[in-house]
């Protein structure tokens, strides 16, 4: 079970991520141009990179629970490894997908497209920074195994 969960996990990152920078492009793009209107596509895209990150939690939870790369104790900090994973992982990942459907939640509620692709910029945007900025802190041996 461990091996297929964390098979989903690893495949479906990819995923996200990439309907994640889509979403963010279309966003920034359509901002710029403020004649831009809103479409249905958007808000499809939009609402698929929002299942797509909370899927990636729900599974991302399993697996915290039922990872040897989590423990707790003693010796929990000074193991760059099970503190990436324990610690900073689990919680930047929450932060940005937190930040996501915020951004989702926001755009939906108004009714300028402009300011629709403006939240969506800003919040998608910012989790995705967050997304990068927590790979780009995970310890060397563990980015060499992403790729």
């Amino acid at each position: 079970m461990y091996n297929g969960l964390l098979h989903l996990h690893s495949f479906m990152r990819w995923i996200a991520l990439i309907l994640l920078v889509i979403a963010v492009v279309k966003a920034v793009s359509a901002w710029n141009n403020s004649s831009k209107p809103y479409t249905e596509g958007n808000r499809k895209l939009n609402l698929f990179t929002l299942i797509s990150v909370h899927l990636q939690l729900v599974i991302g939870i399993v697996l915290y629970f039922v990872s040897e790369k989590v423990e707790f104790g003693a010796d929990t900090m000074k193991n760059p490894i099970i503190r990436y994973f324990t610690v900073e992982h689990v919680l930047m990942m929450i932060i940005a997908i937190a930040l996501i459907t915020i951004g989702y939640s926001k755009a939906k509620r108004i009714e300028l497209g402009f300011e629709k692709h403006k939240k969506i910029a800003v919040f998608y945007g910012l989790g995705l920074l967050l997304i990068l900025v927590s790979l780009a802190a995970a310890p060397y041996n563990i980015i060499t195994k992403l790729f």
